[in-house]
């Protein structure tokens, strides 16, 4: 199992995807899941990289024969506390939901790279005059280095169902690279792509028919 989504992320990563999984974790008392009703949830205050985000992982949960509902249509954004999370679960059990999928940023890493690298051992045998004529544009040219950041973000699968009591059923990290740097619409595409397919192969949801895998790409 851990072999195949090792390969399939490798392939995936090798695509020009701005997306890395970094990290994730699996409740080993659950060999597969099959969710019914699902809430997915974009917690961030960019209202459209939400809208984008939810309706993505929405179109992506239908395909593979789930009723998906956005946090966009049934509440906003506002705080709420204990009380009003419970009732909202409550609300949420009653309605039929047994699934909530939440993805938020957990955090901002800063990168800073060189223009330029070395090409081969061998080139660190130049001479002083050779080394510092190379790269004495340090001093000069802000376009030496080159900065760019890292969103570290977390996507949880919990269980609602009323016999139990959110029971945590899978929880990944996920780094995201210049989100900035390329379209909101880009950056939602690699993230759910990669979370469906590691969901996928961790069988907490149904892989997509042949056909339809196809024409999604069609799409993409």
């Amino acid at each position: 199992m851990k072999s195949r989504i090792s390969i399939l992320l490798m392939l995936l990563l090798l695509s020009c995807s701005s997306t890395q999984l970094v990290e994730s974790w699996k409740n080993p008392d659950i060999d597969s899941y099959e969710p019914y009703k699902v809430l997915v949830v974009g917690l961030t205050s960019d209202e459209t990289a939400r809208l984008q985000f939810e309706e993505k992982l929405k179109q992506e949960l239908e395909l593979r024969g789930y009723e998906v509902v956005m946090s966009f249509d049934l509440f906003k954004t506002e705080k709420m506390n204990t009380a009003e999370l419970d009732s909202l679960e409550s609300q949420l059990i009653k309605s039929g939901f047994d699934t909530i999928l939440l993805t938020k940023i957990i955090g901002v890493e800063e990168k800073i790279t060189y223009s330029e690298s070395y090409k081969s051992y061998n080139e660190t045998y130049r001479k002083f005059k050779d080394e510092f004529l190379k790269h004495q544009d340090i001093y000069y040219s802000p376009n030496y280095y080159n900065a760019y950041q890292i969103y570290k973000a977390e996507t949880s699968v919990y269980c609602i169902c009323p016999t139990k009591d959110r029971e945590l059923i899978w929880k990944g990290y996920i780094n995201i690279t210049d989100p900035q740097a390329q379209s909101i619409e880009k950056t939602v595409n690699d993230y759910v792509k990669l979370a469906i397919l590691v969901l996928e192969e961790e069988q907490l949801i149904k892989s997509l028919p042949i056909n339809n895998q196809e024409s999604t790409n069609l799409i993409n």
